[in-house]
């Protein structure tokens, strides 16, 4: 039985909505702005630094400094948690987090690399969504009212979370093996919801069938 849904996506399809939504009709809990405040409390930092570095890697520039700050004596002395909050650490606390929710079941995962550290779980429903650039540009350009800036996410965004599952999984982004469904959301919010839980609900009835 599928006790668990893993939503991954690109900017700007409206993953937030349908997990939302999908969440609300299955009376699950939804795990998306809620993982980002529960790793920020393990972390000892506000959710917007959280946010701010989550699916994303370190600069190369950070990262190089980091081999010698540890190899430094300075290593040694004590260090605000805030002050050493990486992506390595991140993404420890992101899976020990997505770990004790999949334990649980009845939730709703939205990115965060929980398709690929979640893979091997039998009761966990994996869909992957995608729309064409234009209606991805559209849609975020409504919200943040910005030309520019809507073009600068659309193409960027996507581009930092395949760096970061190439970096962290060693495969491309995305992996389609390790979903059930990919979707191209441009149908709509309520139907993606929809075709979600519709083909969820004919994975769980093949698992168990009625006899």
């Amino acid at each position: 039985m599928k006790r668990i849904l893993v939503i991954e996506r690109e900017y700007g399809t409206g993953a937030v909505d349908i997990a939302k939504l999908a969440a609300e009709r299955l009376g699950w809990k939804l795990l998306d702005q809620a993982l980002t405040e529960q790793i920020a409390r393990l972390a000892k930092v506000s959710p917007e630094t959280c946010q701010s570095r989550e699916e994303k890697i370190d600069s190369w520039g950070y990262r190089l400094a980091k081999v010698f700050w540890r190899g430094s004596y300075e290593r040694s002395l004590p260090v605000a948690d805030g002050d050493i909050v990486d992506a390595d650490r991140l993404i420890c606390l992101s899976e020990q987090v997505i770990d004790e929710a999949a334990a649980a079941g009845q939730c709703v995962i939205v990115g965060r690399g929980a398709p690929y550290f979640l893979r091997n779980r039998a009761d966990t429903f994996c869909v992957f969504l995608y729309a064409s650039r234009e209606w991805k540009y559209q849609r975020v350009l409504a919200r943040v009212k910005d030309e520019a800036e809507a073009l600068r996410l659309v193409d960027n965004v996507d581009e930092e979370r395949r760096e970061f599952i190439r970096h962290y999984y060693k495969v491309e982004w995305p992996v389609r093996h390790l979903y059930h469904a990919m979707l191209n959301t441009e149908m709509g919010v309520e139907a993606a919801t929809e075709a979600i839980l519709w083909l969820m609900e004919g994975a769980n009835q093949r698992e168990h069938p009625v006899k």
